[in-house]
Parts: structure tokens; sequence; C-alpha cells
């Protein structure tokens, strides 16, 4: 599909929010190697109405945002090529996907970005035109076939839902590595802790310091 097409499915999902925003193509602080088609940080700088409101906690685009943990992971993914080249990688809950198109750029032999919100899928597919790095979509994650040789996933954990993934990645591909700027702590038996990253959300939105650290836990063998 053509970015024309791509860019005004993904702006009519983007309305159905916040009426009069638009996406802008935009740099990211900290990863220079990627671009992508993101909240016009203009529509941020104003107060909301109430309905507005209403419906960003709702139906929140999350995919219109670089998040600080996904940053983080792609910027972890560029230095360190090694790990992920010639590897069969799946973005799980991919947003924007920024991690999967990192994995693209060092040369992953297949790269999957997986989320099952309709906006994500179009954000994906219209970055991966933006930066010319080819990328999978999926919307299931159950539905994807084929051996996964490594499972990435930022910022996921602050779902409660999302925990009992944490068993399913290991059992699925030989090495998972979870970037989480809210948990800095995780208590699972099947990871550790790596280190901590530094990741700010695109565009800005005012988050507190800390959450511009990034925990990176890495799967137990």
């Amino acid at each position: 599909m053509s970015t024309p097409r791509l860019l005004a499915q993904l702006e009519e999902c983007l309305h159905q929010v916040l009426p009069d925003a638009r996406l802008a193509p935009c740099s990211l602080p900290g990863l220079p190697e990627l671009q992508l088609w993101l909240l016009d940080p203009v529509n941020l700088d104003r107060a909301f109405a109430s309905e507005e409101t209403r419906r960003l906690l709702e139906q929140p685009p999350y995919w219109g945002f670089c998040w600080g943990s996904g940053v983080a992971l792609a910027r972890w993914v560029l230095d360190n090529p090694q790990q992920v080249r010639g590897r069969r990688v799946l973005d799980f809950g991919s947003g924007s996907g920024v991690v999967a198109l990192a994995c693209s750029a060092v040369g992953a032999s297949r790269s999957i970005a997986c989320d099952l919100d309709q906006g994500a899928q179009l954000a994906s597919a219209l970055n991966a035109e933006l930066n010319g790095l080819p990328i999978e979509l999926a919307d299931d994650y159950f539905a994807v076939t084929g051996e996964l040789d490594l499972i990435l996933a930022a910022d996921v954990l602050y779902d409660s839902d999302n925990r009992p993934f944490l068993e399913r990645f290991r059992q699925r591909a030989d090495s998972v590595l979870i970037a989480d700027s809210r948990v800095r702590d995780l208590q699972h038996p099947g990871y550790r802790r790596l280190g901590h990253l530094h990741g700010q959300t695109w565009p800005e939105l005012g988050e507190p310091v800390e959450f511009r650290q990034v925990a990176l836990y890495q799967s137990l063998p």
C-alpha cells in the first residue's frame, strides 16, 4: 500500500480520538538512525476538552508516540547488532514498530511487528516505508507461525494481563529481552536484569525523569 493511503488511514484512526490532530515524520532523540510518523508535537501544546480527554483515556493512540522503553530497546539493538543479525525476531506490542525496524536495520532474517491494535499495524507499515526497511506485520501473537530465535517487548508489563506472556515467550524463543520504564525490579525466576538503559518518550510528555531510566531484562537459559 502506498504511503499516502497508509497515512490517510492512520490519520483517520487518529481523528477518531483527536479530530484536529496530525502526524508528522519525526527524528528521535538518541535514535538518529530511524524516523517515525508520530503525533505532531504542536497537537499536544494545548488544553484538551473534556470529551477529548475521555477519548484519549479510552482509546489512547499509543502508536502515535515512541515510548522511552521502545527508544531504549531499539538503541540497544542498534548498538548490539550481533545479538540480532541473522535471527528470526518478534517485537511484541510493537506500537510504532521502532524495535522491529531496528532489528531489520541490523540484519534480522525475519522481523515481525506484532500488535493487536489496527492503528499500530498501520503505523508500523508506514514507518517501515519511511525508513525503507522490510518488516512483517502480525495482529495475533498466537497466529504467528514458524520458529523464533528472539522475542523483544518494550513497556508491556504495566498491563498485568501481559504477565503470563513472560513464560510463554521463554517457551517460544531461545532468548527474550524485556525493556520497561515502570517495572524496575521484576521478580520472575526465568529472567535476570541486565542493567539500565536511557530512553525518552517522543513527542515529549513531561514524564518524570525516573521514567527515562529503563530496566532491561533477559530470559535465563
